[in-house]
Order: structure tokens, then sequence, then C-alpha cells
């Protein structure tokens, strides 16, 4: 994995799945999830984040350090009712010494045991009635809310870093930690129509918002790193050219990638980046950035992916993670669908600087899907 990261020659391309939740969800920890992806014969990695998953102190929000509350800070939840949520409305206030975040969600069929909003999630997008980060001037109530990790919190990661550190080696393998956020947490703290409105109306708002959350992201980074992790990885899914310009890559997103990827090199880590659609205009950007691994390589859903002038861009400088879609074709194809894609990308790609893997997860866990997950990897057993 760490040779073919860096691009280095190699005996075959590995095969490691970037998400497994199919797999994960029959797991009761981490050590039984990375145990199966062996037996599988894939190429697993061991996730300081993930290695205390189901203890009650660590939240699910957002990978990595535990999302918390610097000192001084009140928080206060409770329901309200609406003609357009007949399961409620679930409203939270955090109180600040620089003022306070309100937010309300629509309880729905699939969140109805909710009892606390969080910071971060997808299903927030469509959900929420109101955001916390309404403007420039919530900020400073947002940089209280985003606090930096405790020295309790940065002993403990330590301490998880060395149990996962000792696992990996036993076992040969890739130790990595993430995620990082830059531009695309203001998708859950903002909404996306408001934040896309004000990067093009309110420059400085969007400016400020993204260097408070770098600035938060580099101090949850910084113990990983210290504890020697082979790779850190940063997600981005949500800002490519999908939903921004190039232009406002280069001004929004750029400076905190190059930043934190060299930050991640001064560790002696390797730096991935996720990004699974709308990648072709930014790729230039991203290899400048100095990402290592670029993570998330879908041939059917990935807006604009050209495989072979991928390939041909970042040959020798860049790994390419993914080549196979997870869920059109593996959770929704045929065999020989899976087969004909698996094919494909190792005919593309090579050995040197290519992992397989479905883009971006398999969350199915019908017969059927696994039939294909059976299928995916042995036909890159056969071809490797």
């Amino acid at each position: 994995m760490l040779a073919s990261i860096a691009c280095e020659p190699v005996d075959y391309a590995p095969c490691s799945f970037m998400i497994f939740d199919a797999l994960r969800s029959q797991c009761s920890e981490h050590r039984e999830f990375v145990r199966r992806q062996i037996d599988l014969g894939l190429n697993a990695t061991v996730d300081v984040s993930a290695w205390a998953w189901r203890q009650p102190d660590v939240q699910a929000d957002l990978p990595g350090f535990p999302v918390g509350s610097g000192p001084g800070i009140e928080v206060r939840h409770w329901r309200e009712t609406a003609a357009d949520a007949p399961r409620g409305v679930l409203c939270k206030e955090i109180v600040t010494p620089d003022g306070a975040l309100t937010a309300k969600v629509n309880l729905t069929r699939d969140w109805a045991d909710l009892e606390e909003i969080p910071l971060f999630d997808d299903w927030l997008v469509p959900r929420s009635r109101e955001f916390p980060v309404k403007s420039q001037a919530d900020l400073p109530a947002l940089r209280h809310a985003l606090a930096v990790p405790s020295a309790d919190a940065v002993a403990n990661a330590a301490d998880l870093a060395s149990n996962a550190r000792a696992f990996a080696n036993e076992h040969g393998l890739l130790l990595q930690a993430g995620w990082g956020v830059g531009l695309e947490a203001g998708l859950w703290l903002c909404g996306f129509d408001r934040l896309a409105w004000a990067a093009i109306e309110e420059p400085a708002f969007v400016e400020e918002f993204v260097e408070l959350v770098h600035e938060w992201n580099v101090a949850r980074m910084r113990p990983v790193l210290a504890a020697g992790v082979d790779l850190f990885v940063r997600r981005g899914w949500y800002e490519s050219t999908a939903f921004w310009s190039p232009d406002q890559f280069r001004r929004l997103v750029f400076p905190s990638l190059k930043a934190e990827a060299d930050m991640a090199h001064e560790a002696g880590a390797r730096f991935g980046y996720i990004s699974t659609t709308g990648t072709m205009p930014i790729l230039d950007l991203i290899l400048e950035a100095g990402v290592d691994v670029l993570i998330g390589v879908d041939p059917v859903q990935g807006y604009g992916t050209d495989m072979v002038a991928m390939r041909d861009k970042v040959r020798g400088r860049m790994c390419l993670w993914g080549g196979v879609n997870g869920f059109v074709t593996v959770e929704r194809g045929s065999e020989d669908d899976v087969r004909r894609e698996v094919r494909t990308a190792l005919e593309v790609y090579g050995r040197d600087g290519f992992i397989l893997s479905p883009v971006d997860n398999v969350t199915d866990a019908s017969a059927e899907t696994w039939r294909n997950v059976n299928a995916l990897i042995d036909e890159w057993r056969a071809r490797r």
C-alpha cells in the first residue's frame, strides 16, 4: 500500500475498499472489521479514527477527535411542532461567550429517535429548518463550538494510536487517520444554498469561515500525525467542480489543502484526498497541493471523469484509488458488470500507483451484493 501511494514499483495493484459499511455493520469492533477484510484477501488498513468506535465518549458525526465545545459553553435542547413536520422539530442552541448558535431539524421516519443535532452530518442538509451559522457574525461563536482538542483528548489519541499501530505492525498493514475537513463543513453548518451564494456575494464571510475550519482541522491533525500514522485523509466529497468553480476551489480549498498536505509530509506521513466527481478541472490544483493519493476515482458516477486522461496526467506523481463504482456496479449490477469494470481498471491503471476499490462505499449487505463483492475480489486476484 505504501509503495503504491508513493507510485513505486509493486508486484501487483492492491485492493483496499475505501469504505465498506456492509462489512463494518456486521462487526463489533475495528479489529474484527480489519481481520475479516484480511480473510477476504483484501489489503486492509487500520484506521486510528475508527479504533475506538462504540465507545460512548466518541461521537460519530466526524471521524477523528470527538467533536466538542470549549469551556464556558451551554447547550440547550428542546422540541417544537410544525405543520409540515408531523414528527416534530428538534432544536439545539449553543450559547457561547460570543453569541449563540441555533439549529433546528425536522424529525423524519428514519431520524425519529434523534436526541441531539450533530454539527456534521449529510442528513442535516435536507432536514434542517435552521442552520447554526447564518452570517459572518456567527463565526466568533462557532470558534467556541469547534474546540481545540483538550489535553485529555490528545493523550487518549496517543494511546489509541499506539494500540492501533501495534495491531497494524502485527499484521503488516498501513495505519491511517482522518478525516480532515475544509470548505464542505459549510454544507452542514450553513446549508449549501447559503454557502454557495455567500461565496459569490460575501467572499470575506466564506474566506473567514474556511480559515476557522482549517485552524480547527490542523489542531485535530497534530496529535494523530505525532503518533506516526502512515496516511492522513481529508474528505472533499463536496469541494469539487460539481459544486464550485475551479477559481472558487483555488481560493477557498487549495490554500488549506496544500498547508495540510505539507503538514502531513513534515510529519513523515502521506496525504490522501477524497474526491469522487467533478475532479478533472481541478486535477492540476490537487497535484500542486501535494496530494499523494486521490481517493475515489469513479468510472460511472464520477462526473467528467476520464480514466485514461487522469492516468496520463498524474502517472508517477500521484496514486489513484478506486476504479470500480460501488452503487451502480457492485450493488446494482451483474457479476459480469463487476468483472468487466475490474478488468478495465487494471488495464487502464496497471500496477504502479493504483489501488483498486469500489467508489465510494458498499453499504448493501444482500446476498446479491456479496456475490458481486466476491466476484470483484476473484477477478482482481486472477488479473493482478
